[in-house]
């Protein structure tokens, strides 16, 4: 006899009667698993590691030892997952406004406020204790630094309140360059700083490129880029500024950590390329192109590229001056 969803009432009157519906399926484990792995944002700790591994060789004067190294990347990828975390759940009701953000787990409910919550609370808590257990007290020091800066200082304090939100914000993003120094030697020196220092200057001219991108996005959020209460000449004319800071900043690093002029050449070339891009792009700007015209999102790929090239080139040195001696 074939199943039916009808009463045994409806079946002696001859009555149809609609289906019953379906109770709500749960979301898998895997589903869950991938909502909390994009609650972490992994396309920006890809980025933090491009410059923690470098800064790591040039420390070592050549390959650090493998523990330090996989510990350092292991706690490291927790402590910016864990400040990504909470940025996420402090700004769910911004990434809601936002297209490029709507999608995110705690925008889309994929993930409950208390859930990601909790869960950057014990990734930061995880990430400190290993640290201090495994590698040492300074880079457990610095990365729980950088988990509170970022969290306090940018996302409660500076994002939703100045366009110099993304500046100085952005220590928090530099602050992987002295955990991946202060991992190998226990100590901080003059030749980390001077990378946190091109990555502190790289980093406005790279996100305000996006953010032109995203004007439309940030104004509806209420966020106060730069891009957002300034003209595009102006935007542009700082960014040609931080480009020029980053290039010089860049070839200090050859005299101060006494690299080969293998690392010189290619700061060398790196810089002229990103510096020239910023000018043409302020070029377009004086001469009347605005909006998308702009291709303002080509300066951005272009940045991302010169970061990780010139990164490379902080890795493959001591490498190389062990070679030539």
């Amino acid at each position: 006899m074939a199943l039916t969803n009808r009463s045994p009432q409806a079946q002696e009157s001859g009555e149809a009667t609609a289906p019953a519906p379906e109770a709500p399926r749960k979301a898998s484990f895997g589903a869950y698993a991938r909502a909390y792995v994009a609650l972490s944002k992994p396309r920006v700790i890809e980025l933090l590691l491009i410059t923690t591994i470098p800064v790591m060789f040039v420390a070592a004067g050549g390959v650090p030892p493998l523990w330090t190294a996989v510990a350092t990347l292991l706690f490291g990828t927790m402590s910016a997952a864990s400040a990504n975390a909470m940025n996420c759940y402090i700004d769910r009701d911004i990434d809601r406004e936002m297209r490029r953000t709507r999608q995110r787990p705690g925008a889309m409910d994929l993930v409950t406020p208390r859930g990601a919550l909790v869960y950057g609370l014990i990734l930061a808590v995880g990430s400190t204790v290993g640290f201090l257990a495994l590698v040492n007290v300074l880079s457990a020091v610095l990365s729980l630094f950088a988990i509170a800066f970022y969290i306090f200082v940018y996302t409660m304090l500076l994002k939703r309140r100045t366009a110099q939100n993304v500046v100085w914000g952005g220590i928090a993003g530099c602050m992987p360059v002295l955990i991946g120094w202060a991992a190998v030697t226990n100590s901080l020196d003059w030749a980390p700083f001077v990378l946190f220092l091109v990555v502190f200057f790289w980093t406005p001219p790279h996100t305000w490129t996006l953010a032109m991108r995203y004007r439309e996005d940030y104004a509806a959020a209420k966020v106060p880029m730069l891009p957002v209460v300034a003209s595009d000449r102006r935007v542009l004319l700082e960014s040609v500024l931080y480009s020029w800071a980053t290039a010089i900043v860049s070839l200090i690093f050859w005299p101060v950590a006494g690299t080969t002029w293998f690392y010189g050449a290619v700061a060398l070339v790196l810089g002229a390329l990103l510096v020239v891009q910023a000018h043409r792009l302020l070029s377009r700007s004086k001469a009347g192109v605005t909006g998308a015209r702009l291709k303002t999102m080509g300066f951005f790929h272009l940045s991302n590229a010169y970061l990780a090239l010139l990164f490379a080139a902080v890795t493959v040195d001591p490498l190389i001056a062990r070679f030539l001696v």
